[in-house]
């Protein structure tokens, strides 16, 4: 193998590995980001899964939507900055309240994460 081989597939490699590294919002959590990179390996997660940060009840919290691409009946999961679950909104009953509130009431951040 000559070196200009080489190199081109040292190159295609690096490239390549470089892909599968999560590209999450800078400043969040490091237990959010924990939290992300175990929810994109899920076999639940969908093609448009994605993790929404929000301001409810004056506090950080993130909204870890699985996506309605592959099922439309899906609960997301609401934490707070520290890890833990608040409670789920979707799913069957279609649920929009944590913690006594209406999350209507929250004002989305940013998106943190997307699939």
């Amino acid at each position: 193998m000559n070196m200009r081989t080489l190199i081109i597939l040292l190159i295609a490699s690096l490239a390549f590995s470089a892909c599968s590294k999560l590209d999450i919002e800078k400043d969040v959590p490091q237990v959010i980001k924990d939290k992300i990179k175990t929810f994109s390996e899920s076999s639940t997660i969908c093609s448009d899964g994605k993790v929404d940060e929000y301001s409810f009840q004056s506090q950080t919290v993130y909204v870890f939507d699985p996506g309605i691409n592959c099922g439309a009946d899906m609960t997301s999961e609401v934490v707070n900055s520290d890890g833990e679950t608040l409670g789920y909104l979707g799913g069957l009953a279609g649920n929009t309240t944590i913690n006594g509130e209406d999350f209507g009431n929250a004002e989305y951040g940013r998106t943190v994460w997307k699939n």
